[in-house]
């Protein structure tokens, strides 16, 4: 009994360890200007070089199989233990503490460095209805250019090298996202993202960008440029949607082309419906029909699984978001849509 005593405290203070060295970084992150960029330099890039290549050699993603192991070890020993909840209770801090350091580490941190849009040529400035009313337009006349793509899937292993090779090419222009990706996994059981309406998902436990392979294929490449650019420490959620639509677009694939302009004219066509819906119409009444077919399987993909779990984990996630600061009240159309009329003001100039 003694030893199992002394086992549980262990456990237990290991885990206040993990726990609060994990509250010291993020607090550190926020307080002191400086070191969440100093970080996400010199210190994030490890943890993505080391873990990034360890996961990558396996061929599916190991944060989901990581869940389904740890979800049942868990239940097992439970089952097992439950008449010692002394030793249920310090493991269960020691893992809690475990997995958050590693949050903070490979994720939390990085919430406060220096965002992406600081260091672009064009800022947030307001613009005006008829801006983005050509925004919408422009996005639409490249899409229908690309209409022969739609409907059209690539295999994991051309998505992944895609994918890669397009952050690859943007990191040639903006040298913060320059530097080594890991390969892009999709998941054994996708229905895990659909429930929660998730097209993506950053696993900061194993360094992997993890696609939704079940939906529409158009969202598959824009997904894995947005998931890969939290592997360069930019985790605001708009940003990394701006970071996926301008790769798309430096992509050699017309695919991944196809799927930032699609993806861009659904962000701008929202934004542009809100403020002017007959201008919104006007220009959706001049989309190619495969494209209007490809946007309305994803609204039929998406409606599959709405309901009370899909809404709870919005909320969680909207919890979540906001916990960590993503609230852009700033932006008149919002932060993806003005970074996206800043690009399209200078390509015009």
């Amino acid at each position: 009994m003694r030893t199992e005593s002394k086992k549980n405290r262990r456990f237990a203070a290991a885990g206040a360890a993990f726990l609060g060295a994990s509250l010291l970084l993020l607090w550190a992150a926020r307080e002191f200007p400086g070191f969440a960029d100093w970080y996400t330099v010199h210190i994030y890039p490890v943890w993505v070089g080391m873990f990034g290549r360890i996961f990558g050699v396996l061929p599916f993603s190991a944060a989901e199989i990581g869940l389904y192991l740890l979800a049942g070890a868990a239940a097992l020993y439970i089952i097992r233990s439950w008449r010692r909840p002394e030793d249920i209770g310090a493991r269960a801090l020691f893992l809690a503490g475990a997995l958050f350091l590693s949050y903070s580490l490979n994720c939390g941190v990085n919430y406060s460095c220096r965002p992406f849009s600081a260091d672009l040529p064009y800022g947030r400035e307001e613009r005006t209805e008829e801006e983005l009313a050509e925004l919408c337009a422009y996005l639409a006349e490249q899409a229908n250019r690309l209409a022969d793509w739609a409907g059209v899937s690539l295999t994991p292993g051309e998505y992944a090298a895609e994918g890669r090779a397009a952050m690859g090419k943007l990191g040639e222009e903006y040298p913060r996202l320059a530097g080594y990706y890991p390969q892009p996994k999709y998941l054994t059981f996708p229905w895990i993202l659909s429930v929660q309406q998730l097209s993506g998902v950053y696993s900061p436990f194993t360094v992997e960008a993890n696609y939704n392979n079940a939906m529409v294929s158009y969202n598959i490449p824009h997904t894995i440029c947005h998931e890969l650019s939290h592997l360069k420490g930019f985790m605001r959620e708009d940003e990394a949607n701006f970071i996926g639509f301008l790769a798309c677009l430096e992509s050699d694939s017309p695919a991944f082309a196809y799927s930032g302009y699609t993806m861009g004219w659904i962000y701008a066509g929202n934004a542009l419906a809100k403020v002017n819906p007959e201008a919104y119409l006007q220009i959706r009444s001049r989309l190619d029909e495969r494209i209007l077919a490809d946007l309305e399987a994803n609204n039929r993909f998406w409606d599959r699984y709405e309901g009370k779990v899909a809404d709870a984990a919005e909320a969680v996630n909207d919890t979540y978001l906001k916990a960590n600061r993503q609230e852009h009240g700033v932006a008149s159309y919002g932060m993806v849509v003005d970074l996206m009329l800043g690009w399209y003001g200078q390509m015009d100039n």
